[in-house]
């Protein structure tokens, strides 16, 4: 991690919001992590934190100097019962704040967290399978690759592949 600035990982706050929104849609506007086409309003972003956050999974930002530079979460997989120990992550970082170890920081905490709750067994990641810096990312902390979606998104008027990887943890299920 560059350690030239001051870098913090912590909690998100509602009032961190707008800077995750900016992140948020820049990614849906010129990259391929996002698969929306329409850019979100605040309000969207603040029911998926206040969702997130009411049912104990993180949201949580990188600070450089104050700023917020990126933005991590995990999210319940799918919405059935018998997913409930499977979660999905997300890593986002702000383009003037790539390569300085902030993915890897928030990376490192969110799995923490997982792994801490006692609530998480499987973490995936659903990658553009172009992203060779994410899949390295996730590859560098354990994550194996168990899947590949061939052309089941479509943006910027291309098809596009889809990389399942996944993260096991230990937890002991209390069904």
């Amino acid at each position: 991690m560059d350690t030239r600035h001051a870098t913090v990982i912590r909690d998100a706050r509602e009032g961190d919001l707008p800077a995750i929104l900016e992140i948020h849609n820049a990614n849906i506007a010129t990259s391929t992590a996002i698969w929306d086409i329409d850019e979100v309003g605040i309000d969207e972003r603040e029911t998926w934190f206040r969702t997130r956050t009411a049912k104990g999974m993180p949201v949580l930002v990188a600070e450089v100097d104050g700023e917020v530079a990126g933005y991590a979460s995990y999210g319940q997989w799918r919405p059935k019962v018998g997913y409930r120990y499977s979660v999905e992550n997300s890593v986002y970082i702000a383009d003037r704040f790539q390569r300085r170890g902030l993915a890897s920081a928030l990376l490192t905490e969110l799995i923490d967290r997982a792994a801490q709750s006692g609530r998480v067994h499987a973490m995936i990641a659903a990658i553009e399978s172009g992203n060779t810096g994410s899949i390295a990312l996730h590859e560098r902390f354990g994550f194996m690759v168990v899947g590949e979606l061939p052309e089941v998104g479509h943006k910027f008027g291309r098809w596009m592949d889809l990389t399942l990887m996944q993260l096991r943890l230990p937890v002991d299920p209390r069904d």
